[in-house]
């Protein structure tokens, strides 16, 4: 690390018109900021996913009550909703994982001080999210757009000072296998969660797949 960014990442930059606004805050102070912020949206993705749960639970057992009672198309209706319901739940997993594995990512920022190489990749994974979220979680959408700008801007800064630029390409495929690995890991872990549905089974086939796991 060269003296000059080592200064910068601990220490704030008072260099330009001082008289006229705050100086700049350290880098590593920023990227600390980024990693609340994020962590605060990991908890929001998983207070979704508690309420995705319950309403799973209530769905679920609608679809057994309609089939012990012979009731297919109702069961169906239900079903269906359930189908929908788990689809979003897995995509909540999904984010929540991939936000999980930015802040890994900008620890290691934190530590080594390797910004530009490790917050590209990072800021295409919040944007991802960002944009899957879109029109589902709106507070969500704004506070991860607003860490991806503050993402971009120390970037920026940080490649000023070391002349080192983003490699697009090595940011793109570091990206998708972080994205990839909370995926493999999202749809594991919703295989466990969430018990299978017992449909195109009559009655007597499936009265032993209609227990909801408990966790």
């Amino acid at each position: 690390m060269s003296s000059k960014f080592a200064k910068r990442w601990e220490q704030s930059d008072a260099s330009r018109i001082k008289t006229m606004i705050k100086p700049s805050a350290p880098l590593k102070s920023k990227i600390e900021l980024a990693i609340r912020r994020i962590e605060a949206q990991v908890q929001y993705l998983q207070s979704a996913q508690s309420r995705f749960t319950d309403r799973d639970k209530y769905l679920f057992s609608k679809v057994v009550d309609a089939y012990q009672k012979n009731q297919h198309q109702r069961a169906n209706v239900f079903a269906n909703e359930l189908a929908e319901l788990r689809k979003m739940a897995g995509f909540m997993m999904n984010s929540e994982l991939a936000l999980e594995r930015v802040v890994l990512r900008l620890r290691t920022v934190s530590q080594l001080g390797n910004v530009v190489v490790n917050l590209a990749p990072a800021t295409r994974v919040l944007d991802s999210v960002r944009s899957g979220i879109a029109g589902v979680l709106p507070n969500a959408e704004r506070e991860l757009e607003a860490v991806g700008m503050m993402l971009n801007d120390i970037m920026l800064e940080a490649g000023q000072t070391t002349g080192i630029a983003p490699d697009i390409e090595v940011a793109g495929e570091d990206a998708r296998k972080i994205l990839d690995e909370a995926a493999t890991v999202a749809e594991q872990r919703m295989k466990e969660k969430f018990p299978e549905l017992p449909l195109l089974k009559q009655p007597q086939e499936y009265q032993e797949d209609l227990e909801y796991p408990q966790y």
